[in-house]
């Protein structure tokens, strides 16, 4: 039977300096010399048989043989990462880390509560929320870098290893400011020679909402374009225009008449889906998902 010798320590090395790009911060991060740094990935590049780094101007960067091993070290990496988890955490979690991916407007009307009550019944999980991009959010699944995502639908990708969960449906709306006169408006056509604020294109809202716009005829000729939701409500409160928005996003301001819902009907909706690797889920976040969201892993 083939016996494999692996020498982890070079393994975690070449990790280090891979993700440091440099030799010198590896030693210092490492608390050894860099001559002894060199020696390492040296040795390693000889049991391999292949090079791993070339030397630049700024530093040193990986070959393409080196992504290819770099790919593989960091999944395992991450995986003893987890299985430590693992073992570290209990159901009373004394001790442990929550890790969630999720868009800055999604958590802001649809985490924080939970991950307030979270924190306060369990005060040493260290709680990391990280915002990026679909396939972003997706690549640091995949790495174990996160313990699961919630992201907006659709989430298109091939990964058997990946389940997506339908977890919640959520309203859009068009708003204005306090100041804008809105009585006019009684449908969507009304909204032609408006000015309104959209979600820029290409986004999941902006999509449903051109085909909502084909299908009742309409076309709307003065238009910003912004990325964020944050900054659409920000633009709506300085009286820019109508803005499409998630309605959960800005239920309290509308409850307070800091700014006016118009009553558009029949406007798309959007679900809200959960995104995890079934074997890589730890006790942290299987209790904070089903305690605060009732969903059971």
């Amino acid at each position: 039977m083939y016996k494999s010798n692996v020498n982890f320590n070079l393994y975690k090395t070449f990790y280090d300096v891979a993700k440091c790009g440099s030799i010198s911060k590896t030693a210092t991060m490492n608390f050894t010399s860099q001559p002894a740094i060199s020696r390492s990935i040296k040795t390693l590049e000889q049991e391999l048989n292949t090079k791993l780094f070339y030397r630049t101007k700024k530093g040193i960067e990986l070959t393409d043989k080196g992504r290819e091993l770099l790919f593989y070290v960091e999944q395992s990496y991450n995986s003893l990462v987890t299985a430590e988890r693992m073992m570290l955490e209990t159901k009373t979690l004394d001790k442990g880390k929550l890790s969630i991916g999720i868009p800055s407007h999604i958590a802001s009307f649809y985490l924080f509560d939970a991950i307030d009550s979270f924190h306060k019944e369990y005060p040493n999980i260290e709680i990391t929320l990280i915002n990026k991009s679909t396939s972003g959010l997706l690549e640091l699944l995949r790495s174990h870098e996160i313990d699961f995502m919630i992201d907006s639908e659709p989430i298109n990708f091939q990964d058997d290893s990946i389940t997506v969960k339908h977890i919640k449906e959520f309203s859009n709306t068009f708003i204005a400011s306090e100041n804008f006169d809105i009585t006019k408006i009684k449908n969507i056509k009304d909204l032609e020679t408006m000015p309104v604020i959209l979600p820029i294109k290409g986004t999941a809202n902006r999509t449903d909402l051109e085909e909502f716009l084909i299908k009742n005829n309409c076309s709307l000729n003065n238009v910003i374009n912004i990325h964020t939701s944050e900054v659409i409500i920000g633009a709506v409160k300085r009286n820019l225009g109508i803005g499409y928005i998630i309605r959960e996003m800005v239920i309290d301001d509308i409850n307070r008449n800091i700014l006016k819902e118009v009553n558009i009907p029949n406007l798309p909706k959007i679900g809200i889906s959960l995104v995890y690797v079934k074997d890589y889920i730890t006790e942290s976040p299987k209790i904070f998902l089903n305690k605060y969201f009732n969903i059971e892993l």
